[in-house]
């Protein structure tokens, strides 16, 4: 287990696309092949145009066109990318169980295991094994036991290097890490893996940013990392509903406490609640964690930065509701923003697709508009919920790729994704072609009040 000259990625997605696109990009000596079981998504990302890759993230389609045929491929072939690399990075979904033992709140493993399975029936030399994805701890120790008793006798090493991604700044976070954190064996073996993979993000990150530790640390680190930075969002969040009943503004409140430097400004941003693939998933991995060691006290503690961001997108939708005369009956609501950030098109668990299912069911009409995410994924959210038919979801919502039209004759408009683009809208001609008495609800805190309120829109923002 030398100097890494191959390495194959299982899983095309959010984090192995981008992950391996730089890798490779920062690492020509290296080859790097993404494989996926799903032959759409590997055709989008060899799409002849770049900017038509699966995966939106700013200077992610430069990234890849910089590599991709040179150093950097995308197959389906997945046995033969594992046969050829020294080291294989396994990246694929470990969504909420939504059956049986821990159903709501364990991380369902069987992709993992099934990546292991094929690695071990396929690998018939020594290979590192690396956990990109976001992991119960000790699961490294399950993927060494599959691999170890299932395969061919070959040896192999199991590294946990868990992302810290921030979707929409993605490529950013990894050109520049803060860290890179990699777990593994403390024996001989153990250090020279951990050693080999230090040695591939050595060509771009210093070395004082790469941090070794025991391959528990590491599984645990990530998810402890996501939960406090949910705990900061639902923390702010509980005050922006104070300060909406004592007058005080919660921008204001932020930036007093976020001069403290014990507490910093980060993640400090009132809105209508977080949302995206791993922070509500890490912190109701963890409770079910604690729950299986009977520390039932933290469990409660950590469940409870879920429950606040749940009351806060339930809270937005009532106050629409409450506002708009206590009915949105028949009463057209635009939604400016289905993803759950801006600058990416990953709308898992954004807050938009909760706040437009507690509007459906008062039988308002949702007119949507997003830059970036398209008419299929936004119809897709909604019938996951499984709260309407498919075909009762599609009477209730509309969507169009022109914001003028989806706010024209509109009762209200919900900001539901802080995408910049909002802010430099005609608002005076919005107003204009909107039902009158309009009203804008700024879900996201990033429109100017003072200039909605003189052009005479009722204006309201969280904690205000």
């Amino acid at each position: 287990m030398g100097i890494v000259k191959n390495i194959c990625c299982i899983g095309a997605g959010y984090v192995g696309g981008p992950t391996m696109a730089v890798i490779a990009h920062k690492c020509p000596h290296i080859k790097v092949t993404i494989v996926d079981l799903n032959a759409e998504r590997i055709a989008a990302w060899n799409d002849e145009d770049v900017n038509n890759i699966p995966i939106y993230e700013p200077g992610l389609s430069e990234v890849v066109q910089s590599a991709r045929g040179k150093n950097l491929f995308f197959s389906t072939d997945v046995e033969k990318a594992i046969d050829e690399a020294d080291m294989i990075f396994i990246s694929v979904n470990t969504p909420t169980k939504t059956y049986g033992l821990g159903k709501g709140m364990a991380a369902d493993l069987k992709y993992i295991e099934l990546c292991a399975r094929q690695i071990a029936a396929v690998a018939k030399t020594g290979k590192i094994v690396v956990e990109k994805s976001t992991l119960p701890v000790r699961t490294a120790e399950a993927i060494k036991n599959i691999l170890d008793n299932t395969g061919n006798g070959a040896k192999f090493q199991i590294l946990s290097n868990p992302e810290f991604l921030a979707e929409g700044t993605a490529v950013e976070d990894l050109l520049h890490p803060d860290r890179v954190l990699i777990g593994g064996d403390t024996d001989a073996e153990g250090k020279k893996a951990i050693d080999a993979l230090v040695e591939v993000y050595s060509n771009w990150v210093p070395e004082e940013k790469i941090l070794t530790t025991n391959v528990w640390s590491s599984e645990l680190s990530k998810l402890t990392a996501n939960a406090f930075l949910a705990q900061r969002v639902s923390s702010i969040n509980a005050m922006s509903e104070l300060c909406e009943r004592t007058g005080a503004d919660v921008n204001e409140v932020a930036r007093a406490i976020g001069m403290d430097s014990r507490i910093g400004s980060k993640f400090l941003k009132a809105s209508v609640g977080f949302g995206g693939s791993c922070f509500q998933k890490d912190i109701l991995n963890l409770v079910y964690i604690a729950k299986s060691y009977g520390l039932n006290q933290v469990a409660d503690y950590w469940e409870q930065v879920v429950i606040m961001n749940d009351h806060q997108k339930q809270r937005f939708a009532a106050n629409i509701v409450k506002t708009l005369y206590n009915t949105v009956s028949d009463k057209k609501i635009a939604f400016l923003g289905w993803a759950f950030k801006k600058d990416t098109n990953d709308t898992r668990e954004s807050a938009a697709i909760y706040v437009a299912d507690e509007l459906l069911n008062e039988q308002a009409n949702i007119a949507v508009y997003d830059p970036k995410v398209e008419s299929d994924v936004v119809y897709r959210d909604l019938n996951y919920l499984d709260t309407r038919s498919a075909e009762q979801n599609k009477l209730g919502v509309s969507i169009s790729d022109d914001p003028y039209t989806v706010c024209k004759d509109a009762h209200a408009i919900a900001v539901l994704t802080e995408w910049d683009e909002f802010k430099a809208y005609d608002w005076q001609k919005i107003y204009d072609n909107m039902k009158k008495p309009a009203f804008v609800f700024d879900g996201r805190n990033i429109l100017d009040g003072d200039k909605m309120k003189d052009i005479g829109f009722i204006f309201q923002q969280i904690g205000k």
